[in-house]
């Protein structure tokens, strides 16, 4: 049905990096990450996911993330009023961000160990200025317990598109923001330039400012 698509997962890209500029002009493609969290998968830990997207010409346009073990979805379409979860009996349940809060108030995922220095150690030292951090070795569940308001915020630093381009449009459509460390627009074909998820603009502006303090 869609032979014409390009196909962008991890193991492909490893074969064929070029994959990823396809990305960029493509009339229809499909980023694909079959098992998310693959360290607690390997180890017995009931956190792993399966994400999706649909990018067409450099922009996402949908994004599935599967919990194989609870048995349901959560999804988005670009403009389709909202995200949404399905769940293992059939219903559906529209989800929304949290309500923006102050610093201290905010929950969230900083991965900080994986970025170089000296902005590792500049997020190592900020983060305490939050009230607690979750940390689930897992894109697909934190993007969702963000999406469905469990959590406030998220710190990226690797941007594969396999890992991000679904949880980001998710994210947005339940009514957060979204943007790289610079502030710059997150594209499907960016790989780098880290990224900050918030529930708004103004609690991103302030989330950034808290980790990158001097």
């Amino acid at each position: 049905r869609f032979a014409d698509a390009v196909i962008v997962g991890e193991e492909a890209c490893s074969d064929n990096p070029a994959l990823l500029d396809g990305l960029n002009d493509a009339e229809l493609a499909f980023t694909i990450d079959p098992v998310d969290g693959t360290f607690n998968f390997a180890s017995g830990v009931p956190l792993f996911g399966v994400m999706l997207a649909v990018v067409s010409k450099g922009e996402t346009v949908a994004g599935i993330i599967h919990d194989p073990v609870g048995n349901d979805w959560i999804m988005a379409s670009r403009g389709g009023g909202g995200s949404h979860v399905r769940h293992a009996n059939g219903d559906l349940s529209r989800v929304s961000v949290a309500k923006p809060a102050p610093i201290d108030q905010m929950t969230g995922s900083i991965s900080w160990q994986y970025t170089a220095e000296p902005i590792r150690s500049r997020l190592a030292r900020n983060h305490t200025k939050f009230l607690s951090q979750i940390g689930y070795r897992c894109a697909a569940h934190e993007y969702r317990i963000i999406a469905t308001g469990g959590a406030h915020f998220a710190v990226y630093n690797k941007l594969m598109p396999w890992d991000h381009l679904p949880g980001a449009l998710i994210h947005q459509e339940a009514g957060g923001y979204i943007a790289r460390w610079d502030g710059s627009a997150y594209l499907p074909s960016h790989t780098g330039g880290g990224l900050i998820i918030a529930p708004s603009k103004e609690s991103w502006q302030s989330i950034q400012a808290a980790l990158w303090a001097e």
